[in-house]
């Protein structure tokens, strides 16, 4: 696989986004594609379903390039660029805005660039640092269960949301899989298998930060985590309450229950398949799967509880 390629690629196209596509939501790509590199490294993937997923990644790469691949031979140093968007999410992280969508790319990118040793020119970096900062004063997200997008903002965590103390990677990972593993029926709509894939991948990008070295991220970013967290936790009555409103431009009621993907996504089979036709669903299959077993990493002894849910998370591209 080549890794730096990915890293390289992805990068590219989230420092592009916004300049090409006046939105925010091409990046995901980018983000795809940086966590397609770290996910066949991290785990015992075989070199079969590590060239198989490294293929459809640069598939996906081609598809959605907006400029071509900015070379990684840096015109300003790593901790520059680096500081130039911890300096920019700074400006966003103590909120919830669109399910964590500002740190997630944030801190794929800042690990990017650590892998690399510098990447990009000055502008190129700036333009990453415009994206995360133009998340400011956007919505929590727009499909939810239970509450509006405005009483999400509003949501405010007290005692009797019994949140243990979190300082570390560990201790977040572990609370996040134990929240996974309390959803007795995951939902196959935005405003839930959705919600549940993207508060992996907040707060994995949480981990990661205090990882490179920014533990003040991490902490000012479990704020708005907690805020998910406890929009979720409403979701979990839906089966027997009629009344629990559903908030969304997407998703219907009755909504359907979610289900589980046949093949591992760390197997070879589940990446011979041609993602191509669900859009790799819009890189989650990278993103997801890179996120949630990186929090099996930390606390292994969740794996056995979660990972059939996770399997519900991915669904049934599969078939």
């Amino acid at each position: 696989m080549n890794e730096r390629r990915l890293l390289s690629e992805g990068l590219s196209i989230i420092s592009s986004c916004r300049g090409k596509t006046g939105d925010i939501w091409h990046a995901h790509y980018g983000a795809a594609a940086i966590a397609c590199a770290f996910l066949a490294n991290e785990n015992r993937m075989s070199d079969e379903a590590a060239r198989s997923m490294a293929k459809q990644a640069l598939f996906m790469v081609e598809k959605n390039r907006l400029t071509e691949n900015i070379a990684a031979i840096p015109a300003v140093d790593a901790a520059s660029a680096e500081e130039a968007i911890v300096e920019a999410l700074e400006s966003t992280i103590d909120s919830l805005h669109w399910v964590g969508h500002n740190a997630i790319y944030a801190a794929l990118s800042l690990k990017a660039i650590r892998e690399l040793n510098g990447w990009g020119k000055i502008n190129d970096i700036n333009e990453i640092g415009g994206l995360v900062r133009s998340f400011a004063s956007t919505i929590p997200g727009r499909s939810w269960i239970g509450y509006s997008a405005s009483e999400v903002k509003r949501l405010t965590i007290s005692e009797d949301d019994r949140i243990p103390s979190i300082l570390t990677p560990k201790q977040l990972s572990e609370f996040i899989l134990r929240e996974l593993s309390e959803i007795e029926v995951i939902y196959r709509a935005e405003a839930h298998h959705d919600l549940i894939g993207h508060l992996l991948t907040f707060s994995h990008a949480l981990n990661i930060l205090y990882d490179l070295g920014y533990e003040f991220l991490f902490l000012r970013g479990l704020v708005p985590l907690l805020q998910l967290v406890k929009a979720l936790r409403k979701s979990r009555d839906w089966a027997t309450d009629d009344s629990i409103k559903l908030i969304s431009p997407v998703d219907r009621k009755p909504l359907v229950e979610a289900k589980p993907g046949k093949l591992s996504p760390l197997s070879e089979p589940f990446w011979r398949i041609d993602h191509s036709h669900h859009d790799w669903d819009y890189g989650h299959h990278f993103k997801f799967t890179f996120s949630y077993y990186n929090h099996i990493h930390r606390v292994p002894e969740f794996k056995s509880e979660t990972e059939a849910k996770f399997m519900r998370i991915i669904g049934e591209c599969d078939n």
